[in-house]
């Protein structure tokens, strides 16, 4: 009986857990693109597509190490939010 309750609570659980940040600033507060892109590209990422995403900034790209990578930023920030 314990099993068909723990299931569910364990994949409600994990979806949860994958999701994607959200960002909920207004738009008139996000840093403008260019600026973003200058920023994220001095910290040494090589950005090959750039995407608003849940709100937020999302590349897909490389790392300062050539690294495959898929970085979640605050558009207001610029803070990371979630590498994958």
């Amino acid at each position: 009986m314990k099993a068909l309750f723990l299931a569910p609570l364990l994949i409600a659980i994990s979806s949860v857990a994958l999701a994607d940040p959200t960002c909920h600033a207004p738009k008139d507060k996000w840093m403008p693109q260019a600026d973003f892109k200058k920023g994220v590209e001095a910290q040494g990422y090589q950005i090959k597509t750039f995407k608003v995403t849940n709100q937020c900034y999302e590349i897909y790209g490389k790392d300062k190490t050539g690294k495959k990578v898929e970085v979640t930023f605050d558009p207001v920030t610029a803070a990371i939010l979630e590498t994958r």
